[in-house]
């Protein structure tokens, strides 16, 4: 009995620490099953380093040792691998929420029971059945969420009620959609400081863009007070935004671009733009869409509510900024607004796709009869949007972070912004990813575009970056400015050891993928 228990004990700690990363990333993959099988199939050999006790366990239990003999080296293997795959840092740790809990104890229950079976059996087999078992922990756990879905769907159901009906009960709130492959987050965040001097506002707080993220965000913070609700939308499938466009019934939409992102699940660019276009078709008769007129997908797709177009390019823009110029220290702009008056704007951040995204904003705030001296003080005031294009210092290097996420056109837009500074120009960058098919040729040509602005580039991990490496060598990147390193704490040791030559440092960090990648 001694030893059954040193083997069960052994193996219980084994399958803790491999479910824990599991369980991680499984939330990673928003708890959905394809998308996890999907990432399971493209870390096969990571998952083989997990779970290889559970293998060499099969070797021995199927060899010659018979009995209580191989009993102690399976436990011992089962030590070892709770030591390997013990939880390490992670840049989003893994967050205990009332969801993971139930889940969490669906799981144990399945393991309990099946590791108290195992007692049933001789010992070679009990270990044979217990190292089948830590093989078969991914499966496991999804298991696990599949049969806690009815409950989770009754959940949600009971959520979402609960939010329409605080919707009902503030019927002179106006609800403000915006969505967009890229640059609805900073939109979001600049409507919001544009309106509050008129208004008071409500959006969605980082990144809660899902149905369920908006939920929460209607149930812990919406008060009868709020008079408009900005409500960032995001998709990865069809249906996802007109999903939350019959929760929240929005009256105005704001879409600001159509581009290659999560072409793993859209499929196709057709996809990406009949899903962003789900906010405009929702609106009701009198509703309005702010569309952005440079991007050709959305000014060549018909809409048949109100439009209101803007940018930075098209000249029959109802609203365009020009005249424009960007540096290292701002931007500044002149918008012609509703009355004809034109204004010039000035504001703190770098980029001109911030230009493009803050004429977005101007041209909401100016229809919804935000005065124009308040407008141009809400620019100046306003601050960066956090790890988009955001300026700080470092022990004297200049960073300018861009890495919530990346995509083609921001890329390029963080290139040009590193451009405008003078210095040993340094760029620390994992890629980009989830761009489907066109992921190899848009790394390219972002080593490309690098290998011209950069004196310095570090790519950060391997596998996703090995597009972008052949991009910089195409570009004419010199080996000796290409220096890969495993991570970001690696990169920030080689930037901080490098000699700059009598220059100030500026680093680029564009782009940080989370721990599932």
């Amino acid at each position: 009995m001694i030893l059954r228990a040193v083997l069960t004990a052994s193996f219980l700690l084994c399958y803790v620490s491999v479910a824990f990363y599991g369980h991680h990333m499984h939330q990673l993959n928003g708890y959905k099953a394809g998308v996890h099988l999907t990432w399971l199939r493209r870390r096969f050999w990571d998952y083989l380093l997990r779970h290889g006790a559970g293998l060499v366990v099969l070797v021995i239990s199927l060899s010659s040792l018979r009995g209580w003999a191989g009993v102690i080296p399976v436990s011992l293997l089962f030590l070892l691998q709770a030591w390997v795959g013990r939880p390490r840092k992670a840049k989003k740790p893994l967050v205990f929420t009332p969801r993971l809990k139930r889940m969490v104890l669906t799981h144990g229950f399945l393991i309990g029971g099946a590791v108290g079976l195992s007692f049933l059996s001789a010992p070679e087999r009990q270990c044979l059945f217990l190292g089948l078992l830590l093989l078969a922990s991914p499966f496991v756990l999804l298991l696990s969420n599949l049969l806690n879905t009815p409950l989770e769907r009754a959940i949600n159901f009971w959520y979402v009620n609960d939010a329409k009906r605080i919707l009902r009960e503030s019927p002179r709130l106006a609800v403000i959609g915006v969505t967009g492959s890229y640059g609805k987050t900073s939109t979001k965040y600049f409507l919001q400081k544009l309106l509050s001097g008129r208004y008071n506002v409500l959006m969605t707080p980082e990144s809660y863009n899902t149905t369920l993220g908006v939920v929460k965000t209607i149930r812990m913070q919406l008060r009868p007070t709020h008079e408009l609700f900005v409500c960032e939308m995001g998709a990865r499938n069809r249906g996802d935004i007109r999903e939350i466009c019959e929760l929240v019934n929005p009256h105005y939409g704001v879409i600001t671009s159509i581009g290659p992102q999560h072409l793993e699940s859209f499929r196709t660019l057709e996809n990406v733009l009949a899903t962003k276009f789900e906010l405009a078709d929702s609106l009701p008769a009198d509703g309005v869409a702010f569309l952005n007129w440079d991007d050709p997908n959305i000014r060549q797709r018909p809409c048949s509510r109100r439009v209101v177009s803007y940018g930075i390019i098209q000249e029959k823009a109802d609203y365009r900024a020009c005249n424009i110029q960007v540096s290292a220290s701002g931007s500044s702009f002149t918008v012609r607004l509703k009355d004809g008056e034109e204004r010039r704007f000035e504001t703190r951040l770098i980029g001109r796709h911030n230009v493009q995204n803050l004429v977005g904003a101007i041209a909401v705030a100016d229809f919804l009869d935000v005065p124009a001296d308040d407008l141009v003080i809400g620019l100046r005031r306003l601050e960066p949007v956090p790890h988009r294009l955001q300026l700080r210092r470092q022990g004297g290097i200049t960073i300018i972070d861009d890495t919530y996420n990346s995509n083609e056109s921001g890329a390029k837009a963080a290139l040009d912004a590193l451009a405008m500074f003078e210095g040993f120009r340094i760029l620390a960058t994992p890629g980009m990813v989830e761009l489907g098919e066109k992921e190899h040729e848009l790394n390219r040509r972002f080593g490309l575009q690098a290998a011209e602005v950069c004196d310095l580039v570090i790519p950060v991990g391997e596998g996703q970056t090995a597009s972008f490496v052949v991009g910089l060598r195409e570009g004419g990147c010199p080996e000796d400015r290409i220096r890969p390193v495993r991570d970001i704490e690696q990169a920030f040791e080689l930037i901080q050891s490098l000699p700059s030559q009598g220059r100030p440092k500026i680093v680029l960090l564009e782009n940080d993928l989370p721990d599932n990648y």
